[in-house]
């Protein structure tokens, strides 16, 4: 447990709005996973996003993802990094 590293993240989502309007916010999750993956040096099968996150960020329907959310990210010993919505 004293290895686990816990950090609070801020991600823009602004490359989003880039997308076609029928594909923004699967583009937002995408983005999270691969800031996710730059930043705690994991690949994309290490990175589980919780419910609660992939909610918000559907929140107002595939076309108006939000411009940037703030994450918690947890990499445990194994490798897996877990990301929820910071308090």
């Amino acid at each position: 447990m004293a290895d686990d590293i816990e950090r609070i993240i801020i991600i823009p989502l602004r490359a989003t709005k880039n997308a076609p309007r029928t594909k923004r916010a699967k583009r937002a999750v995408k983005e999270v996973k691969e800031h996710i993956m730059r930043h705690m040096k994991v690949e994309e099968k290490n990175v589980w996003l919780d419910t609660a996150l992939n909610e918000k960020i559907w929140e107002n329907g595939i076309r108006n993802p939000p411009s940037k959310i703030a994450v918690k990210a947890i990499k445990f010993d194994d490798g897996l990094v877990e990301v929820t919505l910071a308090e």
